[in-house]
């Protein structure tokens, strides 16, 4: 048997927190979600004035961070070089803003961000993530 760390309602409430406290200091309306390691919803936050489909797209991203153990980024980058095929796996998504959450070197579950530019939705996924990194 081997132990498994896993993430609790209270660290995904600091992940969100640090993740919306970065998207209103840009000023940018974003939907945080917090999946578990098997990609299942922790927690959803939705600012004001985002749009509604943002609700689906950060789970989405959140839940193949997860599964996929790797940045959506990188999804994205293979996609993108080519590797099309990629396409036809269940649960991707190969847009920026989706990161893994990590704790002592395990996968404990993913943060996924969506409401402004990908590339933004990634820089608000960071803080997230290095708000959990650095209880480590």
């Amino acid at each position: 048997m081997k132990m498994k760390f896993a993430l609790t309602l209270a660290d995904a409430k600091r992940v969100a927190a640090a993740a919306a406290q970065e998207a209103k200091r840009n000023d940018w309306a974003v939907v945080i979600a917090i999946v578990d390691d098997a990609g299942l919803l922790v927690y959803l936050e939705r600012l004001d004035g985002v749009q509604p489909a943002s609700c689906d797209i950060a789970q989405a991203k959140a839940r193949a961070a997860a599964l996929f153990r790797r940045p959506t980024k990188a999804l994205e980058e293979t996609v993108a070089g080519g590797r099309l095929a990629l396409l036809s796996l269940p649960h991707i998504t190969p847009v920026e803003g989706g990161l893994p959450l990590t704790h002592d070197g395990q996968v404990v579950g993913a943060i996924g961000v969506s409401g402004v530019q990908s590339f933004e939705d990634g820089i608000v996924a960071k803080a997230g993530a290095e708000a959990l990194a650095a209880e480590g």
